[in-house]
């Protein structure tokens, strides 16, 4: 096998960090708390909150 084949692209580690942390914030329950962030962010852009 060559060195190439063994190589892991990086975007995978990140993939996978990013899919690490949303499995550990939806098992601690912080779900509600991130939705209603995003909404208010969401809302703030467009200028209704």
């Amino acid at each position: 096998m060559s060195r190439q084949s063994k190589k892991i692209p990086k975007w995978i580690w990140g993939v996978s960090a990013g899919l690490l942390l949303f499995v550990a914030g939806f098992a601690t329950q912080q779900y509600d708390d991130i939705y209603n962030k995003a909404i208010m962010i969401c809302l703030e852009c467009i200028g209704i909150g």
